[in-house]
């Protein structure tokens, strides 16, 4: 069983509940797809069993050795890439047109780490992230590998909870290809509504199990009222309604899930929502 945790823009409370729930479920594996602002495994003292490259992609280099300063390089290239007979790797897309206009053969591509991928381990589980390089941009490429390393240490028993990406770019559509389940959390907002809307279409479209959770229920319950509609009207479950509870920012700055604070209104409320979950994914 795979469980996504998405929302349709940062700040919801995404990675607050996501934590929450792999602190409830037993025997669980926890992925970090949300590779542009990992910070899953922030919540766990870990230790790092494995470490690799992940190459996004090819970036062109010029031999200053071979270069003549033709300037046909900078010509074709279309995103303003080479200036003064230099690539600029964060402007380089690796279309490599520059290799073939350039007469002596002075330009080629080499592989471009754009991260490193990790497996740690928490207490006996598993957390399968990657640390981003500088300049570097999420893919569904790199998610589909944090998935397919978290899947060598799954079985039946396990569960696996995802930390989507927020939005509904590749990454989303990489976290959620093939899941079981997705839980979006959203917030009573206009923005929140409409980018809930944006991500509920979205998971529609590739047929999933989707659930909804509105977070900060209570800061506008105008808005929540017309989330509840739009939720009934697509025929979808609001599992969870959890309140605003300052223990949740105390959670954040100690690092710690808010499950450790057994009197949070945050807690409890996500408590009911993990029954709710079960009672319908298994």
């Amino acid at each position: 069983m795979e469980l996504v945790v998405l929302s349709g823009k940062g700040g919801t409370g995404k990675t607050t509940i996501a934590t929450a729930l792999s602190e409830l479920a037993n025997d669980v594996i926890r992925v970090d797809c949300d590779v542009d602002a990992a910070n899953f495994h922030l919540f766990y003292k870990g230790k790092d069993i494995r470490k690799e490259d992940f190459i996004g992609g090819q970036k062109a280099y010029i031999d200053s050795k071979l270069c003549i300063k033709c300037g046909q390089c900078a010509e074709v290239c279309r995103f303003g890439a080479i200036e003064n007979f230099q690539i600029d790797p964060f402007a380089c897309e690796g279309c490599g047109a520059c290799t073939f206009i350039c007469p002596k053969k002075a330009i080629n591509l080499e592989d471009d780490k754009a991260a490193e991928a990790y497996i740690t381990d928490v207490k006996g589980d598993i957390i399968s992230r990657a640390d981003m390089e500088i300049g570097s941009d999420g893919s569904g490429k790199l998610i589909s590998l944090l998935r397919k390393n978290a899947k060598e240490f799954s079985n039946e028993s396990k569960i696996t909870i995802v930390d989507g990406s927020p939005g509904i770019g590749c990454s989303v559509i990489s976290s959620i290809t093939g899941s079981n389940a997705v839980l979006i959390v959203t917030e009573p907002t206009k923005s929140g509504l409409e980018d809930l809307k944006r991500v509920v279409s979205l998971c529609e479209h590739f047929g999933i199990l989707t659930m909804v959770c509105i977070n900060k229920f209570d800061i506008n319950e105008k808005i929540t009222y017309e989330i509840e509609n739009f939720i009934k009207n697509k025929s979808l479950s609001i599992v969870g309604k959890i309140p605003y509870d300052d223990i949740v920012m105390k959670s954040i700055n100690e690092l710690k899930p808010i499950t450790y604070y057994k009197e949070s209104k945050a807690n409890k409320a996500i408590n009911k929502m993990w029954i709710n979950i079960k009672n319908i994914i298994f």
